[in-house]
């Protein structure tokens, strides 16, 4: 009889508060599952690596692994980067390894999302006077992508949210890679003259990215003081979340996990990303393995790994190893768009890196 165990599959980030909350989901599922070992990885930038997770696993005998993506949205990372990893340790283990759906569109988690934004406004309100809803706008920043099914996504959950709490109005803007910007996606709010704008980061932890998109509308809302804006918390470990992770897994034990390939840039001709059906199903991310927040020596030396692919990444970020990869990375199309698709302005060495595609690149992958 087959022993089961559950591997939660992270992106990573240099961030260690970003980790730390990863490291506590990962508990959170743990508790949750008390019969089934859990282990989990990283894709970069952080240890364990994903195949250590694995290696765990198969120590403790598991031979059937419940892998799920750690993350909102199926863009690159959870369609080509995670199961890169998995299908090879598949192929060398000999253990099964069944992939799951990541959390997407989840009626759990825009009610964990509603949570969140209505503690902000209610602290608003205690330190400023209420404020209607009629009379407020909402601003969802999601992390952006070059796939355009995963930013449609957050356009999505934008809409769920506006139609459910009742806003005055609302709008989707991208922390990189497509467009709007926080910057101007704030900026064209406030011209819509409400009383009050809430930013709300739809991100499951904190990181680089995250602070910039705070640090961002608070450069906006000084240009604009008459305005109120207002900071609400991104998901993080709210209870309805470990819901949804539950779910996902007794998906794949049901057999019910369904990836949406149907909008999927890779297998279908989606407008615009034509030329992008096909390509090989392979992760751009062996060469930074455990490197980052996770590796101490690493850190200890200030060492940065830049490598040069010309290729590009669903959050823009640029690399330069001094060495080639091919990898087989399309640009995003729409470099050239004057509301982005740059990603939020980040510094190394005083310096901006820019992709080899024309892009601006935050200084680390969040």
């Amino acid at each position: 009889m087959s022993k089961i165990g559950i591997m939660v599959c992270g992106h990573g980030s240099r961030s260690e508060d970003a980790v730390a909350q990863f490291n506590n989901l990962a508990t959170r599922i743990r508790q949750s599952h008390p019969d089934l070992p859990v282990e989990s990885g990283f894709l970069e930038f952080a240890t364990p690596v994903i195949r250590d997770g694995l290696n765990k696993l198969k120590d403790q005998g598991v031979d059937h692994i419940l892998a799920i993506p750690g993350m909102l949205f199926a863009a690159g990372h959870a369609k080509n980067d995670i199961p890169s990893v998995l299908n090879t340790y598949a192929a060398e283990s000999g253990v099964k390894v069944d992939y799951g759906r990541e959390l997407g569109i989840d009626n759990k988690l825009i009610r964990a999302a509603g949570e969140r934004i209505m503690a902000a406004m209610a602290e608003a309100d205690a330190q400023h006077g209420v404020v209607d809803k009629h009379e407020t706008m909402l601003v969802v920043v999601g992390r952006g992508a070059s796939d355009p099914d995963a930013n449609g996504n957050v356009a999505k959950v934008t809409r769920l949210l506006w139609e459910g709490l009742g806003f005055g109005h609302a709008m989707t803007a991208y922390s990189g890679v497509t467009f709007p910007l926080v910057d101007p996606g704030l900026e064209i709010a406030h011209k819509l003259g409400f009383k009050r704008i809430v930013t709300f980061p739809y991100f499951l932890f904190t990181g680089i990215l995250v602070d910039r998109i705070y640090d961002t509308m608070e450069a906006v809302a000084a240009r604009h003081p008459e305005t109120q804006f207002v900071k609400a918390g991104y998901l993080n470990d709210h209870d309805l979340v470990i819901e949804a992770f539950g779910d996902r897994i007794r998906e794949i034990g049901e057999g019910a996990n369904v990836m949406n390939c149907l909008n999927c840039k890779y297998r279908e001709q989606v407008l615009g990303f034509e030329a992008e059906v096909g390509l090989a199903q392979e992760s751009h991310h062996h060469h930074v393995e455990g490197i980052g927040t996770g590796d101490a020596s690493d850190n200890q030396r200030g060492h940065h790994h830049h490598h040069d692919h010309g290729h590009s990444h669903d959050h823009g970020h640029s690399h330069d190893h001094g060495h080639s990869h091919d990898h087989h990375h399309h640009p995003y199309p729409h470099n050239d768009h004057p509301m982005g698709p740059r990603s939020l302005p980040g510094t190394r060495d005083g310096d901006m890196l820019v992709c080899p595609c024309g892009r601006w690149a935050a200084p680390a992958c969040d």
